[in-house]
């Protein structure tokens, strides 16, 4: 959700105004029908207590997201039922037995050679599991619908390898190619109503209830507006720029997605974002062991904004990243409050709380000459938010924030080695090179710290009444020579006190 987030504010940084963050709850499929029943709740209730959490995650997240959809509204619903029948119109879905081991909670089926026995460690039962996401595995034998799925693997095949980026990072792309080049089987695409209830019936059809990988992917679609009227496919925003997804759902975006999509012949989506998994002492978190975090906890424990910058700054996408409090710590210390705001409060302070003269001084050209040493670290500011930009173009957010916190430990040791307080007469090209520093850095830390970049901002007084001053554009040096008018002192990362 962050990550998404990071992505939407970016654009808007850059102008774009009109771009569109997309979040929501899918809510059919086994395993919520059994956790309802678990809980002893009514099915719709229980999704309805669950969306109202994530709705409030997203909240607390400070997440600027334009729908939250559900899997269970009603127009998702039409749009899946249409989409159904157009795979069937073009005789891409059959019925036919299907036998398999099925994972209740991956809601797939896994061959023969992706499951194993294992021993459960809380029951010292035996069991089957999936050997890629180790959850147990049953073995099915229904009749049910299929989608020819086998019909698409030459021109999966060719995609990728005319889009070669096509997901990000790399590696998933390289082992979805294996996984493709090795075979496609037809999938089954529907449950018995016996066995599944909670989901949506097959068109012309009651006995099946549509699986929950083709119901929830098609929201999407129902968010821009499907089923498209002649001519306005693009008009709400398809084929959407970037999905992001977990790596464990990788094969359902990026095989079985764009396999349907072609069936239909829909646009896939320009690019699949994948990142990698939170764990807890190197260990997958998972609720049956209680090594997990509660969201709600740590954003009141630590901040928002803190929270996001941890999660942004070592959230893994190609592996995993290890979570522990010790390190939000460690970073809120080192690079927020050692880092930005102590950088800051020494601006501030060698200035008196008032930037105006040293911005003035530049406007008019009445700086000292250059050192050697200035004329590096304004080179640097010159070529940084270049290199930050084509991180995110990249959808690379980690790899941008780390070169946008690489500009603070760069003027931190410019600022430690230009020694501005020795000669304040002699310092006014410093104090602004370190003061544009932090406008820059200010102006880019936007997607990430909504908040905090902004009381930043605050403190160097950047025009609020003309937002084209904290925009991409303005992140130039020397882009705005308006800023720097006398502010009350305040303290932008405060000592960070924890209750335990």
């Amino acid at each position: 959700m962050v990550i998404g987030d990071i992505l939407k504010r970016w654009q808007v940084l850059l102008g774009n105004t009109d771009a569109q963050f997309l979040t929501g709850t899918d809510e059919h499929g086994m395993k919520i029908q059994q956790a309802a029943l678990a809980a002893g709740m009514d099915t719709q209730a229980f999704c309805d207590m669950n969306c109202r959490t994530f709705q409030a995650l997203a909240k607390a997240a400070n997440l600027n997201h334009d729908h939250f959809i559900r899997t269970t509204d009603a127009a998702h619903k039409e749009a899946v039922q249409y989409f159904w029948e157009m795979l069937s119109h073009r005789g891409y879905i059959y019925t036919g037995k299907h036998e398999g081991w099925y994972s209740i909670s991956d809601e797939t089926f896994y061959p023969q050679s992706q499951v194993q026995m294992a021993l459960d460690p809380s029951t010292g039962r035996k069991r089957m599991v999936s050997v890629e996401t180790g959850k147990e595995v049953e073995w099915y034998s229904e009749t049910n619908y299929h989608f020819r799925l086998s019909a698409f693997k030459d021109r999966l095949l060719k995609f990728y390898e005319e889009n070669e980026s096509w997901i990000k990072p790399n590696p998933y792309m390289a082992d979805v190619v294996k996984s493709v080049s090795s075979g496609l089987q037809d999938l089954s695409v529907s449950r018995p109503v016996e066995r599944l209830t909670w989901g949506i019936r097959v068109p012309g059809d009651e006995t099946q209830t549509i699986y929950v990988w083709l119901d929830a992917l098609v929201n999407y679609l129902t968010k821009a507006g499907y089923p498209f009227p002649p001519g306005q496919e693009s008009r709400q925003g398809w084929p959407v720029d970037v999905h992001i997804v977990g790596k464990d759902i990788v094969r359902f975006h990026c095989i079985y997605w764009p396999a349907f999509l072609m069936a239909l012949d829909l646009p896939l989506p320009r690019n699949v974002l994948a990142h990698g998994h939170w764990t807890m002492n190197r260990e997958k978190m998972s609720k049956s062991t209680g090594n997990v975090v509660n969201p709600f906890f740590a954003i009141d424990r630590f901040g928002v904004d803190t929270m996001r910058f941890f999660l942004a700054y070592q959230g893994a996408f190609a592996g995993d990243a290890d979570y522990d409090n010790e390190y939000i710590i460690r970073d809120y210390k080192k690079m927020l409050q050692w880092g930005i705001g102590n950088l800051t409060h020494r601006t501030m302070g060698c200035a008196k709380w008032n930037l105006r003269p040293f911005v003035a001084a530049a406007a008019t050209g009445e700086l000292p000459p250059a050192t050697a040493l200035d004329e590096e670290h304004q080179s640097m500011l010159e070529q940084s938010p270049t290199k930050v930009a084509e991180h995110m173009e990249n959808l690379n957010p980690r790899s941008a924030l780390r070169e946008i916190m690489s500009i603070i430990e760069k003027t931190n040791k410019y600022f430690h080695a230009a020694e501005p307080w020795s000669a304040p007469a002699e310092s006014q090209r410093i104090i602004y090179n370190v003061s544009e520093s932090l406008r820059i850095s200010g102006i880019l830390l936007q997607p990430f710290m909504p908040g905090k970049s902004q009381e930043l901002l605050e403190i160097l007084r950047v025009d609020t009444s003309d937002m084209s001053k904290r925009s991409f554009s303005a992140s130039t040096f020397g882009s705005d020579l308006e800023y720097g008018d006398k502010v009350k002192r305040k303290v932008l990362f405060p000592p960070l006190v924890i209750e335990e």
